[in-house]
């Protein structure tokens, strides 16, 4: 494996891996108060952009990653939008 693929990977997992407390807390709580509506919107288009510029140059960690991390974004932007 080459070694811009295993750096992309490893970051992959740290982007990834660090929105799923939120998520957790999330749904446990059902609390979104505290955070931000545009942030999310904001963020989970940018990740839908990723994923559409992984999908054209065909880059696994880039499409795993942001598949990953979108569903994650958009079910912290659906509750904020729930719950307010």
């Amino acid at each position: 494996m080459h070694y811009a693929t295993i750096v992309g990977l490893l970051a992959a997992v740290c982007t990834t891996s660090a929105l799923v407390p939120q998520a957790f807390k999330v749904y446990k709580t059902q609390k979104t108060q505290d955070l931000s509506l545009v942030m999310y919107a904001i963020f989970s288009m940018g990740l839908l952009l990723w994923l559409i510029y992984g999908l054209l140059i065909k880059d696994i960690p880039v499409i795993a990653a942001n598949i990953v991390t979108l569903i994650f974004s958009l079910y912290i932007l659906w509750m904020k939008i729930k719950h307010g």
